[in-house]
């Protein structure tokens, strides 16, 4: 084989440049499939997260005239099919679960509205006016025989934080302190759950709802 080799240099340098470039081709050509595959799968994702949206709008429409039940389903869809949760969406699905006399889940998506949002959101007002007929209407109705209805909870969500992808925390407000009452006066305490400036990440945020979020200290 050396023999040939040496008899032959031109034949084989020739044929290693063969065996280089296929390789090379092969390589580009799987690059190029992994990359065709990437965008068709967020093609994919974008075109099913604009079918999300304009069942959500659908819903909205429904809400608006009066059809609450049909509101609902196109909600409870975007809620079972959509990965993270609209903050819109929250506020909608609060409003429209009071339409429809489910107070204890009107109250809890309202609050994630609110908390998301602060005071400083499109429908914070009005979310916080929804809530407070909300509260009003499920302590009217504990004091009478609760209805068996199946509620759908936020805890059960990942929720969409908005682009800071931060929440003010919602144990301590913000403060970073705690306080609770005690025999001797009122105690404070640094926040277990939240960094120095009461703030939450998404994913912390997300797993205090739950009730997963271990603390801090």
């Amino acid at each position: 084989m050396t023999a040939y080799f040496d008899k032959h240099p031109v034949t084989t340098l020739a044929t290693l440049l063969l065996l280089l470039l296929a390789t090379t081709s092969t390589t580009r050509a799987q690059s190029t499939d992994k990359m065709r595959q990437q965008e068709y799968i967020q093609q994919q994702e974008q075109a099913k997260k604009a079918m999300l949206m304009r069942e959500l709008d659908s819903g909205v429409y429904f809400m608006d005239n009066g059809q609450y039940a049909a509101a609902d389903k196109k909600f409870r869809y975007v809620l079972e099919n959509i990965k993270s949760v609209p903050s819109d969406l929250t506020y909608y699905f609060g409003k429209n679960s009071f339409y429809q006399a489910q107070y204890k889940q009107s109250i809890d998506w309202l609050n994630k509205y609110i908390q998301l949002k602060g005071t400083n959101g499109q429908y914070s007002s009005d979310a916080i006016q929804w809530k407070k007929q909300a509260e009003a209407e499920y302590l009217k109705e504990k004091s009478k025989a609760s209805q068996n209805v199946a509620e759908v909870l936020s805890a059960d969500y990942d929720i969409d934080c908005g682009p800071t992808g931060k929440v003010i925390c919602p144990v301590c407000k913000g403060d970073h302190v705690t306080i609770k009452k005690g025999a001797f006066g009122d105690e404070y305490k640094t926040c277990v759950y939240c960094n120095e400036q009461g703030i939450l990440t998404c994913e912390e945020y997300n797993l205090l709802i739950r009730g997963q979020l271990k603390p801090k200290n």
